[in-house]
């Protein structure tokens, strides 16, 4: 099974790409966590907003693998816990589907990414900043493997 996180946003600090990398590397060939940037829409003071979210809204969903399971992060998701996730993840194993993550850009995910997602996430009711999510998408996936396979590094 492989993990598709589609991040929209490209050229990240390099601590962000360390600290993905980082977690993602940690993890074993059967719960692989791959990275897809897309590209972001241009944002200008006299921008359409509603059109650059639909824009980057087509982007993710013509990157999302065949079949892959999809979970939209979104804010009005439904928020796991460490365990929760862990659940979550053993199912996701268990049948072998990838997955794939959809991280929005600046202005969230389109409305038509949100309908075709199987499911809803919210990491916290608060605001992070998109380089931040990748780093801790990436640090709990790492975390929920960990939990599953009896590993010390989670003490809840």
């Amino acid at each position: 099974m492989r993990i598709h996180l589609l991040s929209v946003g490209r050229r990240m600090p390099a601590w962000v790409e360390q600290g993905f990398g980082e977690y993602a590397k940690r993890l074993p060939k059967e719960c692989d966590l791959r990275l897809v940037e897309i590209d972001p829409v241009p944002r200008t003071k006299s921008g359409d907003r509603v059109r650059a979210i639909s824009l980057e809204g087509e982007r993710l969903l013509q990157a999302l693998p065949k079949g892959a399971r999809v979970i939209a992060l979104d804010v009005g998701g439904q928020s796991w816990s460490t365990e929760a996730l862990a659940a979550e993840l053993k199912r996701w194993l268990a049948s072998g589907q990838d997955v794939a993550l959809l991280v929005g850009g600046a202005d969230g995910l389109s409305s038509k990414c949100l309908a075709r997602a199987d499911a809803r996430w919210s990491l916290s009711p608060l605001t992070f900043p998109h380089p931040l999510v990748r780093v801790i998408l990436a640090e709990q996936v790492y975390r929920a493997w960990t939990l599953l396979q009896g590993h010390p590094y989670h003490r809840g």
